[in-house]
């Protein structure tokens, strides 16, 4: 999918809450796909967004479409494989709501939060790989052994997105590695699940070449796609969570959108 690069810099204390955020991690409104007066087209976005809640609540994940024609929608929303029902549908409820009042005259929409992913397009974009737009947030203290650190790091990403592709993990691989006697380096990557595993293999692949130009060194790092996400950090941040959360409360973190 085409875009225009798109630069932003930003500097922000990220809140780590035990419940889901009500602010949006990022959002992008595709302003090339403004809304023409008279097309059905923002009718048609309210009815798939109430389809999206409804459906992605029984299981996570859901892909569908509304309308005929020029003035047809499709859409995916998609819960983090971790979260609760609850949370899931809390979040996806936030999320078409949000991005309705972020993106209120575009038909090319997209909005992350910490526990899902929504999306909207007037074009069929269902099974597509998509790292056209990135969110990109990271830790600025670093680690202080480096070397060992990347090194299991490294270990450890490769595992997890071993286990994304596998059929059975509908897209989720997740885990934990001990670094050194006082730090355990945390990480979740997950695809949309319309994706096939060697596209969702590709998308992983994309997202975890950006730690070495965003997030060499640091303790923390997030990458988040269209059609994958992929973070680690360490202290627990995943289901079930881990009672020892003392290195989480002083992180900074930056962001930037490309």
């Amino acid at each position: 999918m085409n875009s225009i690069p798109k630069i932003l810099l930003l500097l922000l204390a990220l809140c780590i809450c035990s419940a889901e955020s009500a602010h949006p991690l990022g959002q992008f409104c595709n302003s090339d796909t403004n809304i023409k007066s008279g097309s059905k087209i923002s009718a048609n976005i309210d009815r798939l967004l109430s389809a999206l809640i409804s459906k992605t609540s029984s299981n996570g994940f859901t892909s569908t479409s509304y309308g005929k024609g020029k003035d047809k929608v499709f859409g995916l929303a998609q819960c983090r494989g971790d979260v609760g029902s609850t949370d899931c549908t809390s979040c996806i409820q936030d999320a078409a709501k949000q991005i309705r009042h972020l993106c209120p005259n575009e038909a090319d929409a997209r909005i992350w939060y910490d526990f899902c992913f929504l999306r909207y397009n007037n074009k069929s974009f269902i099974g597509d790989l998509d790292t056209s737009f990135g969110i990109f947030y990271w830790n600025v203290a670093n680690v202080t052994d480096p070397k060992t650190f990347n090194k299991d790091l490294g270990a450890l990403m490769d595992e997890v997105r071993k286990d994304a592709v596998e059929p059975k993990n509908e897209g989720l691989g997740k885990g934990d590695t001990k670094v050194s006697p006082f730090v355990t380096v945390y990480a979740l990557v997950q695809c949309t699940r319309d994706l096939a595993p060697l596209d969702c293999a590709q998308c992983l692949a994309t997202a975890v070449e950006n730690f070495e130009t965003f997030c060499s060194n640091r303790k923390g790092c997030r990458v988040l796609y269209s059609s994958c996400y992929v973070r680690y950090e360490i202290y627990p941040f995943f289901f079930p969570l881990n009672s020892n959360n003392d290195n989480k409360a002083d992180t900074l973190m930056a962001i930037v959108y490309p």
